[in-house]
């Protein structure tokens, strides 16, 4: 399931960069063009942060990457964070 949600997270990423391009360099009077490209610029963003997301996440559990520290309500009261 894992591999899945990375060839998803790199296809997103390769969605958002390549619609973003043409929604960019788009000519300004197709509008409609561009409001296309950049809908579609911006579902590729949103999946590819979700999945990337969840590809940290899931790398944090297995120990693959370092947990980042956070700050707990405990640490607040002991004022340490």
């Amino acid at each position: 399931m894992t591999k899945l949600v990375a060839v998803v997270n790199v296809s997103a990423w390769a969605g958002f960069w390549a619609f973003g391009f043409l929604a960019l360099t788009a000519d300004p009077s197709d509008s409609r063009s561009i409001m296309i490209a950049g809908a579609l610029a911006a579902m590729g963003g949103g999946i590819g942060m979700y999945t990337f997301l969840r590809c940290a996440r899931h790398c944090e559990a297995t120990g693959y990457a370092r947990a980042y520290r956070r700050a707990t309500p405990s640490d607040e009261a002991d004022g340490t964070a």
